[in-house]
């Protein structure tokens, strides 16, 4: 059934990150959750379509702390076949 689960990452920023050590994956037998914790936009642009190409991700969803400019960039990098969403919330959820 791996073949057919939804694959979704979750993408945080924080400027002590490791994305090689600050990651998780949650799966059931539907759902493929992974979440990564990058530094910057630049890495997350990296981090993205790494998951898209090596680990069949078709949904991303960036935290609030990420940029017009920097969504953009995503969704260049991992094309036009994955979803790239964006929270908004309020002051404290950009405190990082």
């Amino acid at each position: 059934m791996a073949e057919d689960k939804f694959r979704t990452g979750i993408i945080a920023m924080s400027p002590d990150a490791d994305p090689m050590k600050h990651r998780s994956v949650v799966e059931t037998q539907l759902l493929q959750l992974t979440s990564v914790v990058v530094k910057n936009e630049s890495e997350a642009v990296v981090v993205c379509k790494n998951l898209v190409q090596k680990d069949s991700v078709r949904h991303l969803m960036l935290c609030s702390g990420f940029t017009n400019q920097g969504v953009a960039r995503i969704s260049k990098a991992v094309g036009n076949g994955v979803s790239v969403n964006i929270t908004r919330g309020d002051g404290p959820s950009n405190a990082l």
